[in-house]
């Protein structure tokens, strides 16, 4: 896909693309030169252990939408094509 970079030096993902990798108005992305090309990925989300009891668990730093069985169900039939 072709996409051009405007005046203010943004680009455009195409909608197709935005919506095949879950990609959100907001969302945070890593970009970066790897071995001359320009490498956009997705930034998890940030983390951090607090200990509960004699557990440490980890937890975001910012809401994240609870996770369902129907995404899981999504998620896996995308890995499986």
């Amino acid at each position: 896909m072709r996409t051009t970079i405007d005046a203010g030096g943004r680009v455009v993902i195409p909608k197709d693309l935005r919506e095949r990798l879950g990609l959100r108005p907001g969302q945070h992305l890593d970009i970066a030169v790897l071995d001359g090309r320009i490498s956009i990925d997705v930034t998890g989300v940030g983390m951090h252990l607090e200990t509960r009891g004699d557990v440490a668990v980890a937890v975001p730093d910012e809401p994240i939408e609870p996770l369902d069985a129907e995404t899981v169900r999504a998620t896996l039939e995308q890995l499986r094509r």
